[in-house]
């Protein structure tokens, strides 16, 4: 089973877990999500995971294009506000990211460390995405005072990062 399909069963992108976490992120952000175009988008956005053999490689960063096709039904707006939930995707179309996409990292702060953790061990996950901090991809040694070579580490490194990203970003 590749790790896209095992990150949507029960790793960071767990298809019950990831999408209740990015909707009460967005209650944080932007207030109760009444629009029920948001709760499908919030269900839908990583399913293109499926399937993809790497998570933020050439392969896994495609995984916007099936949940933005999902959400043209609403109309081209909710097809953008999909696509741009990453920022992949917004630099490609020279677009800013979407509000989806603040609330979908908000959603990682919102996890249990130890819980993440042992699931994204499970699939995978976990290995791809350290080494793709350690080598400067997503690098957030900045925020932290000790080192991200471990797991418990990085986590604190990519939470401290992703408040302070989304703090920056977030009101658009």
């Amino acid at each position: 089973m590749k790790v896209g399909t095992k990150s949507l069963l029960f790793g960071a992108h767990q298809f019950i877990l990831h999408p209740v976490l990015v909707a009460f992120a967005w209650w944080r952000l932007y207030g109760f999500p009444f629009d029920p175009r948001l709760w499908i988008a919030f269900i839908v956005h990583d399913w293109g995971y499926w399937g993809k053999g790497d998570m933020d490689g050439a392969e896994g960063e495609t995984h916007v294009l099936l949940g933005a096709r999902i959400m043209r039904i609403f109309g081209s707006q909710w097809e953008a506000f999909t696509r741009h939930h990453s920022r992949f995707y917004s630099r490609i179309d020279g677009a800013r990211p979407s509000r989806l996409c603040y609330a979908d990292k908000l959603a990682l702060c919102l996890e249990s460390p130890a819980f993440y953790l042992f699931r994204t061990r499970l699939t995978g996950e976990l290995a791809e995405y350290m080494d793709l901090s350690a080598n400067g991809k997503y690098s957030c040694q900045e925020y932290m005072h000790r080192s991200i070579d471990r797991p418990a580490g990085w986590f604190d490194a990519v939470k401290c990062f992703t408040v302070k990203f989304v703090a920056k970003h977030y009101r658009i």
